[in-house]
């Protein structure tokens, strides 16, 4: 009996600490396919055209990951295409600062929906680069963070 109580919370316990938390992934190329289902003989749904573009990892099976972008569009695609998120999406327009904080200089306006690379974090503020410009945006109103 003792066996089968401990088989029992391992199993619980092991299959519940990944599974059920989303996390934040970045695609690694410019060109990556969202299928319709986890595998290759699926169909196409659409096309990402956007290297870095952040995406929401909300399932997963075998070597295939279902994401979300931040319009709630998804499906799934092959971990090969993903890395590590180091990108973020602008939620609504924001101002980028010479330095990590609202008193320092103003560099220029982000649009909502514009891409961010993050260089560097320090507390609530992310050093980032778009386009031609690189500098400091608090972290309030940032999708894939």
């Amino acid at each position: 009996m003792f066996r089968l109580l401990f088989i029992f919370f391992f199993l619980c316990f092991f299959n519940n600490t990944k599974a059920n938390e989303n996390y934040f992934l970045s695609l690694k190329y410019n060109k990556v396919n969202v299928r319709y289902g986890p595998g290759l003989d699926y169909p196409i749904k659409f096309v990402y055209l956007k290297k870095n573009f952040p995406v929401e990892v909300i399932d997963e099976k075998e070597n295939f990951r279902k994401i979300l972008d931040y319009k709630n569009n998804g499906g799934w695609v092959h971990r090969s295409q993903l890395k590590k998120n180091k990108s973020l999406i602008v939620l609504e327009e924001k101002i980028l600062f010479n330095n990590s904080t609202k008193h320092s200089t103003p560099i220029v306006v982000v649009k909502n929906g514009r891409l961010l690379i993050i260089k560097k974090r320090e507390k609530n503020w992310l050093k980032v680069a778009t386009e031609d410009y690189t500098g400091w945006v608090d972290n309030e109103n940032l999708w894939g963070n």
